[in-house]
C-alpha cells in the first residue's frame, strides 16, 4: 500500500478521493505519510468509519479527512481530486468501464487514478465463472483487462499484482475473523449465520477460485489526444 501511495501522490497538498473506501484505511495511511494532503472517502457501508476517524483525531489529522456514508454511484464531488482511488469497488458502479467513467468525472485534468480490480489468472470453469460473475461485473484475463483500460483513454504508469500469499492472507483473515466472532458469541442470534457464511466462503475460495481469480492495482493517467497531423 505504501509504495503505491508514494507513486500516486505527487504533491504534498494533493486532494484525494476514495470511491468505495471501506473503513478509510488507504486515506489514513496517505494522510500520515504526506503532510498537506486532504482526503474524502465515500462508502455505502460506513462500517469502521468511527474507528478510523477516532484514529485520525488521535494523530491530529481529523481536519484533513472526511468520510461520507453514501452510494458512490450517486456521490458528486465539489472539488476535483488530484488522485482518485477505487480499489475493489467496481461492482458498485456496474463493472470496470463504468468505474473508469465515474472516476474521470471526479478527477482533475492532470490527476491520477489508482484502480484495483479482479481478473482471471486462469480460465475458470463454468461453475466458478457463474458464481463470481452473477451480477453486471464481468472479468477478463490480465492483458484484456489492461487493453480495455487503455482503449478507454488511460495510460498505465505503474501496476501491482497481488501474490497468492496476499490473497491467502486476505481470505484467511476474512473467513477467520467471522468464524472467531461466531464462536466467541454462541448465544448471539447472528452467530449461526456468521459461522455458515464463513464456512461457505472458505469452501468457495479453497475449492473454487483460489489461484484462478487475481487482483491488479493500476496507476493510471489520462492518455492525451493524438497530435494533429501537420498539413504538408
Amino acid at each position: 500500500m505504501a509504495h503505491l501511495l508514494h507513486r500516486a501522490i505527487r504533491e504534498q497538498d494533493d486532494h484525494l478521493l476514495d470511491l468505495g473506501c471501506g473503513e478509510g484505511t488507504w486515506l489514513l495511511r496517505a494522510l500520515q505519510a504526506h503532510g498537506g494532503v486532504t482526503a474524502v472517502g465515500v462508502d455505502i457501508s460506513g462500517e469502521g468509519f468511527d474507528r478510523t476517524l477516532n484514529e485520525a483525531a488521535r494523530l491530529g489529522l481529523e481536519d484533513r479527512l472526511e468520510l461520507r456514508r453514501q452510494d458512490v454511484a450517486e456521490y458528486r464531488s465539489t472539488r476535483k481530486a488530484d488522485l482518485v482511488l477505487s480499489v475493489g469497488a467496481a461492482y458498485a458502479f456496474g463493472g470496470l468501464l463504468p468505474t473508469l467513467h465515474a472516476a474521470r468525472e471526479h478527477l482533475a485534468e492532470d490527476g491520477m487514478l489508482l484502480l484495483g480490480d479482479c481478473f482471471w489468472e486462469r480460465e475458470p470453469d463454468a461453475a466458478v465463472r457463474a458464481e463470481l460473475e452473477d451480477g453486471p461485473q464481468k472479468y477478463a484475463d490480465l492483458p484484456t483487462t489492461v487493453a480495455q483500460v487503455v482503449a478507454d483513454g488511460w495510460t498505465p504508469v505503474y501496476g501491482y499484482i497481488s501474490t497468492i500469499a496476499e490473497w491467502d492472507e486476505y481470505e484467511w483473515c476474512w473467513t477467520g475473523t467471522l468464524a472467531q466472532w461466531a464462536l466467541d458469541h454462541p448465544g448471539h442470534p447472528g452467530s449461526d449465520l456468521a459461522l455458515r457464511t464463513s464456512a461457505a466462503h472458505r469452501t468457495s475460495w479453497l475449492g473454487g477460485y483460489r489461484g484462478i481469480l487475481g487482483f491488479v492495482v493500476l496507476l493510471l493517467r489520462r492518455t492525451p489526444p493524438p497530435a494533429s497531423a501537420e498539413v504538408s
